[in-house]
């Protein structure tokens, strides 16, 4: 409960709020609250499915077994037995005021059974764990802007962060390779897994729905044959390929055998290879399906401690059969058909026959969202939560031996003192820091999560649409991974990427780019029907390999189209992905032609998938707009104006010729007439200006915010500035600026301020500063000591200063009875500048209204001195060398006197047309 004695509602001076909130804006939450929501309603039940049992064996020979039925998670509430409060309802602008997290309670119901015998289900509160704003579990949740007004929010609010102790945090969007197709990769690494291992292999990333994730990567080692690599607990295993075909499915060998050459049958050192990797596993005495899982489970057994002591070797090799190889098909007939097509594209690479695909290219990659990171996060904390009551209920059993039996009652005491989620998922949101046993198919283990930092409005805006490469390749010495490619067009801005160590590898996606939601389940099986209907042959029945491509969809192989109708049969796919009545909207068709000369595999790929990147252009034939992935791009041909389309050639094209600019790159006066490392540094002086990072000043509780006084709108801008509604949240001011050489104060990047425009206000801004005390004993309380009457100058009775207060350094700020100590605290101020304290906040905790935090917000004037860098819009920085009175400053004929005077010799090398194009006004913007 937050207490408010000295806080006023601002919220009445602002102007009439809209009825709706901006598309486009809400557009950079949408992902990352798209994610979330998946998990809370769909993902999170398929999570805890796909988790193994846990098996424990007691002394008395008892099986027991454990499982989690359900998981559901609350909206953000006060505790349940509390009163005295309006509501129930916990709103952000609380946590953020009280430096709290914005939390709701999680329950699961565990499932257990003790010999095979269900037991009744059993509930458990684990605590609370972070919430996303606007997403389906928050209040903000459908507001609309005159209701977000009244809850102390933007009426623009877009949510898709969490706010953690605070502050704004954000799960930051990393590029990973792309879900369930497999990637010729030759990668020199691969070379020290083994004796005779090559650099060439196939890489498969395999996601389920739930985005479980596991690698798989078939390598081609020199003697001819192939191995298939899988890891479990971040371990590498190696198996022979062939081991693991005939693990799968209950076959003959010359099942296989067809399998595998079918569409090569003129390749003889193919077919010879594979012969040899047949007899190979025959001379170790393996000759049928049963004996080569015995000795696949008998060779494992050892590392997978999550079967039963009573498991067989067949079910070990069952487990990694279904939790480590291509994990996203459910079938083994599914796993073998794929690994049947891997294996023929490993040798095309080997022998040449096929290109290789980089990893590190835009057309193989796609996103990890927030939510999704989250849920692979929550269900191994489950999981963990599952072993950990394994090992009680194990540690009692151990004590009480035979006489012990586990029953309902025993299982609730036990359950009550178990470990909660609540400080696990707030230390991973708080720190970025995983701790996981799995890695969860990641390459790295920190940075995860970033503060959403406010300083100005453009730099709040790009933390949405920012996308990470990883912070591993930042400690790589490869300039691969930071490389701009062409197939990146329209999904990565190519202005928008800092300098220094993340170059290249933070990049931010184009105002257009999207990122694709799961498929309606309905439409996505309608694909199969539609292409046999369109003449694909299913694969059970398929016997013309050689003249036909491959269908694959979602990393399953589902039939072959004859090499004769195949351009008909994707022009029609199109049509109807268009309409999206059939088939989804957001599918990515992509044809990948046979060549003369080493291409890409040939094959007709299909992706329905979540997390692609997808941008909307113009289908000419269609006369209508469809949205294409990265992958499918690469095989179109896309004009940009209508004159320079070729007939019969030319497929799609651009809705806009800016199409291909992120946010703020799209701000930029005329970056057509600039230079483009001039654009660049834009993106990113932009994002460190002063300007209006927020209206509700009073309700804010941040360590620091910057607030320019006297903002103005610039009179040059992009339609996209309007579009965003950028006037909203002002940056910048107008200026009279002279390009002339001046006294020698203004060399090359410097600047001379007018001292009459600086005493009329130009430039001058604030900073906001806030501080928490913390009352440690319940019986403390905040009070003035009464024995220092030299107190009540700068505070009130309360011990606490009055808003307006001017207090300087080494001045009492604030003053409190400490009921361990039996005496009063006070605490002095030691800024270097005067401070006007702007508002005080009593804050409540959940369990007792006496106040234990005050929130104190001091504000420090800040106006332009020598030393502070301005930049205009279009990359041209200076710093401010002196200011000059107004008397000695030149002037036009007409008695103007310019408000900065700038060095012409600062424009040729830097080419900033940009800057004189606008005459005399400017948007000058400051960072101090």
């Amino acid at each position: 409960m937050l207490i408010e004695p000295k806080l006023t509602n601002t919220s009445k001076n602002f102007g009439k709020p809209p009825e709706k909130q901006n598309p486009l804006l809400q557009r950079l939450g949408a992902p990352h609250i798209d994610s979330f929501n998946y998990m809370l309603e769909d993902g999170l039940c398929k999570a805890v499915k796909d988790n193994p049992y846990v098996y424990i064996h007691l002394p008395n020979k008892d099986k027991v077994a454990l499982w989690i039925d359900d998981v559901s998670i609350d909206q953000p509430s006060v505790p349940s037995g509390i009163i005295g409060v309006k509501t129930h309802k916990i709103y952000p602008t609380e946590c953020r005021q009280r430096g709290c997290s914005y939390k709701g309670k999680i329950t699961v119901k565990l499932g257990w059974s003790i010999n095979d015998k269900l037991q009744e289900t059993l509930a458990r509160d684990l605590g609370e764990i972070p919430i996303m704003i606007k997403s389906n579990r928050c209040h903000l949740n459908k507001m609309n802007p005159k209701d977000l007004v009244l809850h102390g929010e933007h009426e623009q609010e877009w949510g898709g962060y969490f706010v953690i102790k605070g502050l704004e945090r954000i799960i930051r969007m990393l590029l990973m390779t792309r879900r369930n197709y497999p990637i010729a990769i030759k990668r020199s690494g691969w070379k020290t897994r083994g004796i005779q291992f090559s650099d060439l292999g196939l890489f498969l990333r395999s996601v389920r729905d739930d985005n479980t994730t596991a690698n798989n990567t078939l390598h081609y080692v020199t003697d001819g044959s192939a191995k298939l690599m899988f890891s479990h607990k971040k371990v590498l295993y190696y198996v022979p390929l062939i081991l693991i075909l005939k693990c799968l499915v209950d076959v003959s060998d010359i099942f296989i055998y067809n399998a595998l050459t079918a569409g090569c049958e003129y390749d003889l050192y193919y077919k010879g290879c594979i012969l040899n990797m047949l007899r190979a596993v025959h001379e170790q005495g393996l000759n049928n399906h049963e004996e080569c899982k015995a000795y696949i489970g008998k060779m494992f057994r050892i590392k997978f401690f999550e079967l039963p002591e009573d498991a067989t070797d067949i079910d070990v090799c069952d487990f990694i059969i279904k939790h480590c190889i291509a994990i996203h098909l459910n079938s083994p007939l599914d796993k073998f058909y794929l690994l049947a097509f891997m294996t023929k594209k490993l040798f095309a690479l080997a022998n040449n026959k096929c290109a290789v695909e980089g990893a590190d290219s835009v057309m193989m990659q796609e996103c990890l969202l927030g939510g999704h990171l989250y849920l692979q996060v929550l269900k191994e904390k489950l999981y963990s939560w599952l072993t950990n009551l394994k090992m009680s209920i194990l540690k009692r059993a151990r004590s009480a031996g035979n006489r012990y039996t586990l029953n309902v009652q025993e299982m609730l005491n036990i359950m009550k003192y178990g470990n909660s989620l609540e400080s696990q998922m707030e230390n991973f949101l708080s720190t970025g820091n995983l701790r996981s046993s799995t890695g969860l198919g990641l390459m790295q283990n920190t940075g995860l999560t970033i503060v959403a930092e406010n300083i100005n409005r453009m730099r709040y805006m790009s933390h949405f649409r920012a996308i990470h490469r990883g912070s591993f390749f930042q400690e790589m010495r490869t300039t691969e991974a930071r490389q701009l490619l062409p197939d990146a067009w329209g999904f990565i801005c190519p202005v928008h990427t800092p300098d220094g160590a993340p170059c290249g590898l933070l990049n931010h996606l184009t105002m257009n780019c999207i990122i694709t939601k799961h498929p309606d389940a309905k439409l996505k099986a309608n694909i199969p029907i539609i292409l046999m209907d369109l003449g694909m042959i299913p694969l059970s029945i398929a016997d013309n390999w050689k003249n036909s491509y491959i269908v694959m969809l979602d990393g399953k192989l589902i039939g072959l189209i004859d090499d004769n109708i195949i351009a008909r049969v994707t022009d029609k796919l199109r049509l109807l992905k268009i309409k999206g009545q059939e088939i989804p909207y957001m599918m990515e068709i992509a044809l990948v032609p046979k060549k003369t000369v080493p291409a890409q595999y040939p094959g007709l790929y299909l992706f329905t998938s979540p997390a692609r990147m997808m941008r909307p252009i113009m289908n000419l034939a269609a006369k209508n707009i469809e949205y294409i992935g990265t992958f499918e791009q690469i095989y179109l041909d896309i004009c940009v104006t209508p004159e320079e389309a070729y007939e019969g050639l030319t497929s799609h094209q651009e809705l806009s010729k800016t199409a291909f600019l992120s946010n703020l790159a799209s701000l930029i006066p005329m970056p057509d007439y600039n230079q483009s490392p001039r654009n660049m540094y834009q993106c990113q002086m932009s994002k460190q200006t002063m300007g209006t990072p927020c209206h509700t000043w009073q309700l804010q509780s941040e360590t620091k915010l910057y607030r320019l006084q006297t903002p103005a709108t610039p009179l040059f801008r992009p339609v996209h500035h309007d579009k965003i509604n950028l006037d909203d949240f002002a940056m910048g001011t107008n200026a009279i600026v002279a390009v002339i050489s001046y006294t020698g104060y203004d060399m090359e990047d410097a600047m001379i301020i007018n001292k009459a425009a600086y005493d009329r206000g130009f430039a001058h801004g604030m900073i906001y500063k806030s501080e928490f005390i913390d009352l440690k004993d319940q019986k403390s309380y905040f009070a003035r000591n009464p024995d220092k009457s030299e107190l009540v100058e700068k505070l009130d009775i309360d011990g606490l200063p009055l808003p307006g207060t001017i207090i300087s350094e080494g001045d009492v700020y604030y003053c409190y009875y400490d009921a361990d100590q039996s005496t009063y605290i006070t605490g002095k101020y030691h800024g270097k500048e005067d401070a006007y304290v702007d508002t005080v906040k009593l804050c409540g905790t959940l369990h007792n209204h006496i106040p234990r935090r005050a929130c104190i917000t001091f504000r420090i004037p800040r106006n332009p001195s020598v030393g502070d860098k301005f930049a205009s819009r279009a990359g041209q920085k200076g710093i401010c060398s002196q200011k000059w009175s107004a008397e000695d400053l030149p002037f036009t004929e007409t008695g103007l006197i310019p408000d900065i005077v700038f060095n012409p010799h600062g424009f040729p090398s830097r080419m900033t047309i940009g800057l004189t194009k606008t005459k005399l006004q400017l948007n000058i913007l400051e960072n101090c």
